[in-house]
């Protein structure tokens, strides 16, 4: 069976590709091979995810056509139609029996691509509001798959599937004994966990600066800054009194090791990209969530918020998480009430359910 993959180039679309790559390896071990083969945009987080996990990678152009100035959008349309036709050509060559794409920009010359050779087509949106680019492959999609039932009123009933958000094996089966061991962490301390998401998010970052000490003395930190703001962040850390520079933790990324931090977390501080809706309910971490300034990342940490497992501060707020963040993290009963209200939006099966969608489409 040949699949061809496609993404945005940050981890909320990568990583749901990659689990259901696993899922269909898995599923496929007894059946016959498998071959991948994954189109995106050069340079992006899925050119070098996709070197890691060892699944050949072809690049495409493509580029984004809100919000941009008229020769911007002349640029993008321009970008759309020779990615389109490299796109083909990768077609072409590689015969897929299906095409799974999972939104952004660099997905939308790929399902052009595939519809054009009729090829089955099954989008995926991670995110709870489709954004341009779902919103116009779901037209050309045979089959969509959705994180939550939410999104269903803004897609095509007839094809549309609720899944879930298909998370890496890792966050199945995370221990936090284990995660705390293989971090170097203290379990006698709380752990905070700090991400800006998969390419970092400063004003975060200036707020854990700022409060660093005071937040040292009450837990220890976990923080995931991106590698744009790693330099400076690192001075701060040099800086902190020796006793406290040893519970911060600080990365700037984390691929494998990212179940391991969330598992040995009590609370995160995040954006709220679609990764969220499926990494912190399979690990029932609780959240304050600042959304970046995308409407998709609204929708998200409101669906969160709205059942319990998170509470959202606007990027304007987001001074007032640290207040709140102590507030948390000294009170258990409500820590633990937040993770059950998560683990009850956890669907461990999302990615063996996509990959099975993908085989009938297939067949």
């Amino acid at each position: 069976m040949r699949v061809v993959l496609s993404g945005g180039g940050t981890g909320g679309h990568v990583y749901p590709a990659l689990a259901v790559a696993a899922a269909l390896k898995q599923e496929l071990s007894e059946k016959g091979p498998l071959e991948l083969l994954y189109i995106g945009v050069r340079g992006r987080m899925d050119d070098h995810l996709m070197t890691d996990e060892i699944v050949p990678f072809r690049a495409v152009r493509a580029g984004a056509l809100r919000g941009r100035s008229p020769w911007g959008f002349i640029q993008g349309v321009s970008n759309l139609l020779l990615g389109t036709m490299e796109a083909r050509k990768y077609l072409k060559k590689f015969r897929p029996h299906v095409v799974f794409a999972t939104g952004g920009y660099a997905s939308v010359p790929v399902a052009v691509a595939a519809r054009i050779g009729r090829r089955p087509l099954l989008v995926y949106l991670p995110d709870i509001h489709p954004g341009w680019a779902v919103r116009l492959i779901a037209r050309l999609a045979t089959r969509i798959a959705v994180t939550s039932d939410a999104s269903l009123p803004y897609l095509p009933k007839g094809k549309t599937s609720v899944t879930g958000y298909p998370v890496r094996r890792g966050f199945l089966g995370a221990a936090r004994d284990e995660a705390q061991r293989h971090l170097g962490l203290d379990p006698s301390l709380k752990t905070l966990l700090v991400s800006g998401g998969s390419l970092g998010a400063h004003s975060i970052n200036r707020l854990v600066a700022e409060n660093l000490p005071g937040l040292a003395t009450l837990c220890q930190l976990v923080h995931v800054s991106g590698a744009a703001d790693l330099d400076w962040l690192t001075r701060v850390h040099d800086e902190l009194p020796e006793e406290l520079r040893s519970r911060h933790h600080l990365y700037p990324y984390l691929h494998e090791e990212m179940p391991w931090a969330m598992a040995a977390a009590d609370l995160a501080l995040s954006r709220a990209g679609a990764s969220t809706l499926g990494e912190l309910p399979a690990l029932g971490l609780p959240a304050v969530l600042v959304p970046g300034p995308f409407s998709d990342q609204e929708a998200n940490a409101r669906y969160l918020s709205e059942r319990g497992a998170a509470l959202t501060l606007t990027n304007s707020h987001v001074s007032g998480a640290v207040p709140l963040l102590k507030e948390l993290l000294n009170d258990d009963e409500r820590l633990k009430t937040m993770s059950q209200a998560a683990r009850t939006l956890a669907r461990p099966d999302a990615a063996s359910r996509i990959a099975g969608l993908l085989i009938e489409m297939a067949r």
